[in-house]
């Protein structure tokens, strides 16, 4: 079976992770990803840990594309895109608003050129309001958002999450408005522009915390490993470390403390509703903890587990990607990147059952598809050794 973007032809203007997460996820389904670069690269390809002169890094973000390296400071390099963006399906950028259409290529330009192209911008805070020229950055995103305000413990300082959430969101709801954005051409015969932005896409995870808000007016506070809402929830001791617990409404706390033959306390006055458990939190915790304090952590997963009460350990990173259920779901792949040896790097999180997710293509060298590239789209040879001769393209050969 095909896979479901086989066929789709993606320039990729996009550097760093938002953007490049974006179009690996188009990649990974099965389109066609040329990602256009400059002489020096994505800034990527410089970072992290460099294995044999490769960053494992850059390959991470970068697998199912091809490079071609091209001078989009020159009239002629304007003349190459543009031919590009007449045979092309999607255009994704996380330039600045405002920068493609500076370079010569505003919403109308794009639309005259091709008007089945679906062209989608990732940026900080959008192409609208009082932000719009702001340099954006994810810790920036994260403390705007609100999204620092919650995390963290109870008297503690705001806290970022740690990996790049709003990067990886913003990267991700790109994705699905591509695809979007192409079915609705399969309806309607014309492209669109796509736009997400870091800051809204880290607004729109605040979930419950910004429905709470919206309905009372009250501030969330910081609650740590606690849940907001409802107690009692989080992590827990028992004899030989802790396990995180999360009986989310009365049937699973039901379960939860008739494992720990603690069901009584479902009709304490005390702890009879929510609100009241909300309220002796503390309490309550240490009477759970008391009776967890018996057994180990792998009696009590095992035991809450199978009472249907959701509970696992807390893993470091490598205790979740060796773990055997992560190994099941094939989480870590391996991608023999030619000239460099095997790169490991997380796997597929959308399984498909007809048309899996696979790495057809490792990530490429600088430059190392210019050629190619350029031949898919019409060039012929002579047009080809012209633009190497100018350096307005580059084969990887010629750095």
């Amino acid at each position: 079976m095909r896979r479901p973007l086989e066929g789709i032809r993606v320039v990729d203007l996009t550097r760093v992770l938002s953007g490049p997460f974006c179009t690996m996820m188009l990649g990974d389904m099965g389109a066609d990803v040329i990602k256009i670069e400059t002489a020096k690269g994505d800034p990527t390809r410089a970072q992290g840990t460099l294995k044999d002169g490769f960053s494992w890094y850059y390959a991470s973000f970068n697998r199912n594309k091809k490079s071609l390296v091209l001078d989009l400071y020159s009239e002629a390099g304007k003349q190459v895109l543009e031919r590009l963006i007449r045979e092309a399906d999607v255009l994704v950028e996380n330039f600045r608003p405002g920068v493609l259409a500076k370079m010569g290529f505003d919403e109308k330009r794009l639309e005259e050129l091709n008007p089945r192209i679906v062209t989608a911008s990732i940026n900080g805070y959008g192409s609208t309001g009082p932000y719009v020229d702001r340099p954006a950055f994810d810790f920036i995103a994260q403390a705007m958002s609100g999204l620092m305000s919650v995390n963290g413990a109870e008297g503690t300082p705001p806290m970022r999450v740690a990996q790049p959430i709003t990067d990886l969101v913003a990267g991700l709801y790109c994705a699905f408005g591509i695809v979007s954005a192409l079915r609705a051409r399969d309806l309607n015969g014309v492209g669109q522009h796509v736009e997400t932005a870091m800051m809204n896409g880290a607004i729109s995870m605040m979930a419950y915390l910004a429905s709470e808000h919206l309905a009372t007016g009250k501030l969330p506070e910081r609650t740590g490993n606690d849940h907001p809402l409802v107690a009692p929830y989080g992590l827990f001791a028992t004899k030989d470390g802790q396990i995180a617990v999360a009986p989310s409404n009365d049937v699973i706390l039901k379960r939860f403390l008739d494992t720990l033959e603690l069901g009584h306390l479902m009709d304490d006055p005390r702890y009879d509703t929510n609100e009241k458990r909300f309220a002796k939190r503390a309490e309550l915790t240490d009477l759970i903890t008391q009776a967890l304090s018996h057994q180990t952590q792998d009696y009590w997963i095992s035991r809450l587990n199978a009472a249907g009460v959701p509970c696992g350990k807390v893993q470091n990173l490598e205790e979740a990607l060796a773990d055997p259920q992560a190994q099941a779901q094939e989480m870590v792949i391996e991608v023999d990147q030619p000239s460099h040896g095997p790169i490991r790097m997380l796997g597929f999180p959308v399984k498909l059952s007809g048309t899996p997710c696979s790495v057809s293509l490792p990530a490429p060298e600088l430059g190392g598809d210019t050629r190619e590239v350029l031949a898919s789209f019409g060039f012929d040879g002579d047009e080809i050794d012209n633009l190497v001769a100018a350096a307005v393209v580059r084969e990887a050969r010629s750095f």
